[in-house]
């Protein structure tokens, strides 16, 4: 069965790769793209191709018009959860690609896909290796009690922590072992140096010329410490593989699932 696809945020850096691989794979079609600044023109011609016959929409509801198997977001972080509320109401599944949305914010996207019998995939980063990383550093989770998230990115990144940076923090929470640090609320001087809490994980953005994406998971036990690290490179190529396996993937589950290592075996 050839898999119905609609991509927002088409022309983006990540999003434009995506197409390009729903384009070439042989069991999904691009039925849909979604990009404001290109609206009206062919998604082919866009991405620097032959014409392909598919008009890149200014809205997902625009989009929406050609019947949709799963919607693949690629576009900023005060959209993403409408997009995805959007899609699930009109019958679609959601693969989610864009950070910045908060636990609460996939608590209630959960909810209306459950209701909706319908399924939801989310990753702060679809590179096979930092899925690898979060794998590495649940592991150590069980094992040793004190863990921080660090998370870097280019100055002109607009959400913090990193959307790798959260989800991470996020599931370690679930998992940790209480830490041995002073409590942030204990703290003198400027709390806010000890980094946000996230469930009960501190995390820590760095924003700065000359950085990319990097994210990392420092571990303290006495005596030693322990750091699992992902840096990613200039292209957006390593998500465009984890992408379309979630798509291929998304419905084996109704609801909510997060993190791309889950998909890993």
């Amino acid at each position: 069965m050839t898999l119905r696809i609609i991509v927002a945020g088409a022309t983006g850096w990540t999003g434009s790769a995506v197409a390009k691989g729903v384009l070439d794979a042989e069991d999904m079609t691009l039925v849909g793209a979604v990009a404001r600044s290109a609206a009206g023109q062919d998604i082919g011609t866009v991405l620097g191709r032959d014409a392909v016959g598919v008009k890149v929409s200014e809205t997902l509801e625009d989009a929406l018009k050609e019947t949709c198997d799963i919607l693949i977001d690629y576009t900023k972080p005060h959209v993403v959860k409408g997009h995805a509320i959007t899609a699930l109401n009109n019958g679609g599944h959601v693969v989610i690609g864009t950070s910045g949305l908060t636990a609460d914010d996939f608590t209630e996207i959960e909810k209306l896909a459950l209701v909706k019998g319908l399924s939801v995939f989310a990753s702060g980063n679809y590179s096979i290796t930092a899925a690898l990383m979060t794998r590495f550093a649940l592991m150590a989770a069980k094992h040793v009690a004190d863990v921080e998230v660090i998370d870097y990115a280019s100055a002109k990144k607009p959400d913090t922590p990193s959307g790798t940076g959260r989800e991470l923090a996020e599931r370690l929470s679930a998992i940790r072992k209480p830490s041995n640090a002073k409590p942030v609320n204990e703290l003198s001087g400027a709390k806010e140096t000890r980094g946000a809490t996230i469930g009960a994980v501190q995390v820590h953005s760095v924003r700065m010329l000359g950085y990319l994406l990097s994210c990392e998971a420092v571990f303290g036990a006495p005596d030693e410490r322990l750091v699992i690290r992902h840096d990613a490179g200039t292209s957006a190529a390593p998500y465009v593989a984890g992408t379309l396996h979630a798509a291929r993937h998304v419905r084996d589950v109704k609801g909510l699932r997060r993190g791309l290592d889950q998909l890993l075996d």
